[in-house]
């Protein structure tokens, strides 16, 4: 193989030895997943009002019920299959945020439950978590002076 010469001809031949992306069939599933996760949580928050919760309470609890769920799916390895044919279906609700911190827990146990578990745990979440709580804090302090 001789050695391609522009940036053009290494275009060409990433275009040619690169899988185009079945981008339809990717929205689909990432819709149905996404979707399904969604009417999950819609289910237990009806079952909760039906037993006499209120609202904010019913909430919490479909919360806690999709952030144990996903991780121990993440746990036996079957969200992230999930996650491999849904994208990112599996990954917006709050499902993917509680992947985020297992995962990674997960991968580095190995190195112990302080610096491997305790350590790694937020490396992906962290920076989610520092942004959103920032950004919350801001929004609110403007919120509290103009209006």
């Amino acid at each position: 193989m001789k050695p391609l010469d522009s940036k053009k001809e290494y275009q060409n031949y990433v275009e040619q030895k690169s899988p185009n992306s079945p981008i339809w069939k990717n929205c689909f599933n990432a819709f149905w997943v996404g979707g399904l996760i969604c009417s999950i949580g819609q289910i237990i928050m009806s079952i909760c009002k039906s037993k006499g919760f209120s609202v904010e309470i019913s909430g919490t609890i479909v919360s806690i019920t999709l952030i144990a769920l996903s991780a121990f799916l993440t746990g036996l390895n079957i969200f992230n299959k999930i996650g491999k044919f849904a994208g990112a279906g599996s990954l917006i609700p709050i499902t993917g945020f509680a992947n985020s911190i297992v995962s990674p827990a997960m991968e580095y146990k190995s190195e112990g439950y302080v610096m491997g578990v305790g350590g790694k745990m937020f490396t992906v979440a962290g920076p989610v978590l520092v942004f959103g709580i920032s950004a919350s804090i801001i929004v609110g302090l403007i919120y509290f002076i103009f209006i």
